[in-house]
């Protein structure tokens, strides 16, 4: 096994009841977590305090959306990973910060979309940015929200406007671009 399979990487939760706390994640190609500033500006786009909220983290890689939202209060939160040791570190993080509202689940993110039928008031993408699984991704996701629901999009561009989805919020910084959408019919609530 090479060195940088070794290595391990980490991120710092930068709000809620973990807030300073860091999660450590494997070094693994395509596996960039979401930078601390797009971090911020999207819980302020959230309002900060998730209490109640479902939220689930497809291709949750290092998990720092997902703990991020645990950190702030959301009732259930669901990290979907498909890589072994990603999967193993989300596990390990979960156990470390005592996380019993946050579950790991390994699969692929379609997949799991297709197999299971929970609602989510927050789902965050952050796909590998090579993919293209956007058109799939928010076809099956507009059965998986909650009315008012809210979408994360993060990517290296923003994302061409798409039937049925409204952006709410966008913006870029370095190399990430980032949008919060809703579904057009909800897009006036909240």
């Amino acid at each position: 096994m090479s060195s940088s399979a070794r290595k391990h990487c980490e991120v710092r939760i930068i709000g809620g009841s973990w807030r300073s706390r860091r999660i450590r994640f494997p070094d693994r190609p395509g596996l960039r977590p979401t930078p601390d500033r797009v971090r911020e500006t999207l819980f302020n786009w959230l309002g900060q305090d998730l209490t109640g909220r479902d939220c689930l983290d497809l291709f949750a890689g290092s998990g720092a959306l997902g703990f991020e939202a645990a950190s702030r209060g959301a009732r259930r939160v669901t990290l979907v990973e498909n890589d072994a040791a990603a999967w193993r570190a989300l596990q390990e993080n979960r156990e470390t910060l005592a996380a019993t509202t946050v579950t790991a689940v390994r699969a692929d993110a379609l997949e799991f979309l297709k197999n299971h039928q929970d609602r989510y008031h927050v789902v965050f993408l952050d796909p590998p940015f090579a993919g293209d699984h956007w058109p799939q991704l928010l076809q099956r996701l507009s059965q998986r929200l909650v009315a008012g629901g809210f979408v994360y999009c993060e990517r290296a561009q923003p994302l061409a406007v798409l039937d049925g989805w409204e952006v709410v919020k966008s913006g870029r910084a370095g190399q990430v671009s980032h949008q919060l959408l809703k579904r057009a019919e909800h897009a006036s609530q909240g």
